[in-house]
């Protein structure tokens, strides 16, 4: 189950993005999903109902393209927005994916850009407008569905959805569960457009830091010096509906990144699986 606050004005994208979010779990673990159930607060004394129709439209759409149906769902009254949705979904036991069976040798694939915080925060400081943010609004809107279909026919190691604790904060819990380290080339990981831009006048969302102080005992740069700050902190920046991280080895790489391109979606190389201790993570 997953619900959250508007990241965007438009109540039809909001309810895309947020069904997105919300199936990116069952996608993480190989599962196929079934049924979805509507979470919506919303305030009907200050809104036109239609508004929450087009949040419900939206959400109802991408249940649709995940081949899954809506079931029903709650409502309730409050002063702001919320919506997202309790999902179930069915993972044959023999092929099931965890965050925990990553291995030393193990080759890092991100399948989408990071920087979904970052944009939005420059959205509502209006640094940004629409068409700017645009690439991010319809990143958030992707099912996780094909990177997923390929985790299973390439066979993977583990794998983790990356959304509200960061690319760093999710991979740490996949390297703890797995009692191994990490090293990642930030050079290499994806970004949507502008992120870099948002990130060095200041529009950081207040999460990025809680984020990136959590997980700083853990993490070493080895990079350069002046890019260190503003690297660090995108890769703790909290996601809305991100990709997946995906742990497979190293003669399986091709394959997935092959089958990710031909469906005509990202993936790259950012860092691998390291023997170091349980959590460690070394950035350059």
């Amino acid at each position: 189950m997953d619900f959250f606050t508007p990241i965007v004005d438009d109540p039809y994208e909001f309810g895309q993005i947020a069904a997105a979010n919300s199936l990116s779990d069952l996608y993480a673990m190989g599962a196929k999903p079934l049924t979805a159930l509507n979470i919506i607060c919303f305030p009907a004394s200050c809104h036109p109902l239609e508004v929450m129709e087009a949040i419900l439209k939206g959400g109802y759409d991408k249940v649709i393209e995940a081949e899954a149906v809506v079931i029903g769902g709650h409502s309730i009254e409050d002063q702001e927005p919320k919506y997202g949705l309790a999902v179930t979904g069915l993972v044959d036991l023999q092929q099931i994916i965890t965050g925990s069976g990553a291995k030393p040798g193990d080759v890092l694939v991100l399948t989408k850009p990071l920087g979904t915080g970052i944009i939005a925060t420059a959205v509502k400081g209006e640094m940004i407008g629409v068409d700017e943010a645009s690439p991010a609004v319809k990143g958030m809107a992707v099912l996780n569905d094909i990177p997923s279909r390929a985790m299973l026919e390439t066979g993977v190691s583990a794998a983790t959805d990356v959304t509200g604790f960061s690319f760093l904060g999710h991979l740490q819990e996949m390297l703890l569960s797995s009692k191994v380290g990490a090293e990642i080339d930030h050079r290499k990981v994806l970004l949507y457009p502008g992120v870099k831009d948002m990130t060095a006048m200041g529009m950081i969302p207040a999460g990025a830091y809680r984020n990136l102080e959590y997980v700083r005992p853990h993490v070493s740069w080895e990079g350069k010096a002046e890019e260190k700050d503003d690297a660090l902190i995108i890769l703790a920046d909290p996601q809305t509906s991100g990709g997946l991280l995906v742990a497979l080895s190293q003669d399986k790489v091709q394959s997935y990144l092959e089958r990710l391109k031909a469906a005509g979606r990202d993936g790259q190389e950012v860092g691998r699986i390291t023997g170091e201790s349980p959590g460690k993570i070394r950035v350059f």
